[in-house]
């Protein structure tokens, strides 16, 4: 049976991201970044079982959220880690994280399967290394993981809790890490896979069930899936070039959720992004891709 792309939803998102399936309710949690900056609204979350779509709307950039146990949200923000509400919309000051770097801001993240958050940050120009990678505990403490980071982008773990992959988007890289899954530490970077000779550039992951790494590569607008070596499995090309990152979904994970990208202007000082007057056609959309035959892993919540 032929895969299938459907445009889902035209939400027509600035910074389409972090999109998380939360398999207690069915439902699928995902962002707009920096879609304050336009007016738009910042958090969504969409049943598909009734297609029913809700919005929240904040004052900050937004660059990763997860379900708590009690089925509110912690986000990373823009300047630190808070707790979200959507019944009533309040917003709770956890901890800020790096404060002294005004041109930082929190970007991709995800939970362990002991209920950590981890998040790390990025240079809103896209040129220096002067960001974190941070991990929320459910006790609420903050330990720092890793530094030198231009622009973090999608941590996931391997279904045996033992690898721990990221990206730097800017630098062109995804690094594996030893993980030790009861202390929640990283160590022994190495570098997983390369998109230095290619178009795109590595934007959000996740896993699947036989432990290969899916990304959506930002840029050139395919969805890479790495086997555990590293090696890339297969490419599917997306109606837009920039998605942004990626999800399995659905009541037996085997649908797969992608965010897009309607933003035209960009911060960088590099000259990656192509030069746009209008968004392409369908950018920002919400994509699903069904009919692939594989399954993901289940996203834990967390634990705090």
């Amino acid at each position: 049976m032929p895969y299938k792309i459907e445009n889902l939803l035209e939400c027509q998102n600035h910074l389409g991201e972090g999109p998380v399936w939360d398999t207690e309710t069915g439902v699928l949690w995902w962002l707009d970044g920096t879609g304050r900056r336009v007016g738009n609204p910042s958090i969504w979350r969409l049943d598909p079982r009734t297609g029913k779509v809700d919005n929240w709307s904040l004052e900050h950039d937004v660059g990763a959220l997860a379900v708590r146990q009690n089925g509110k949200l912690v986000l990373a923000l823009d300047d630190g880690f808070y707790f979200f509400d959507p019944h009533d919309g309040a917003l709770d000051l956890i901890s800020l994280v790096e404060a002294d770097q005004p041109r930082t801001r929190l970007n991709d993240g995800k939970v362990d399967r002991r209920g950590r958050f981890i998040a790390g940050g990025m240079d809103d120009k896209e040129e220096l290394a002067i960001c974190g990678l941070w991990r929320l505990d459910p006790d609420l403490s903050i330990t720092k993981l890793a530094d030198g980071i231009i622009c973090t982008n999608g941590p996931c773990w391997s279904p045996d809790d033992k690898i721990f992959y990221v990206a730097d988007t800017f630098v062109d890289e995804f690094w594996a890490y030893d993980y030790d899954i009861e202390t929640g530490t990283a160590s022994n970077r190495r570098v997983f896979a390369s998109t230095k000779d290619v178009a795109g550039v590595p934007d959000g992951s996740t896993i699947d069930a036989e432990g290969c790494l899916w990304n959506a590569e930002l840029i050139s607008g395919d969805l890479v899936r790495y086997d555990p070596d590293g090696n890339v499995e297969r490419r599917i090309g997306m109606p837009v070039r920039n998605v942004t990152s990626v999800m399995f979904a659905g009541e037996a994970l085997d649908e797969i959720y992608v965010t897009s990208m309607a933003r035209v202007k960009h911060p960088a000082v590099h000259d990656r992004f192509r030069v746009d007057i209008k968004p392409q056609f369908g950018a920002g959309s919400l994509f699903r891709v069904t009919g692939l035959g594989i399954k993901g892993v289940a996203e834990p919540r967390f634990g705090g």
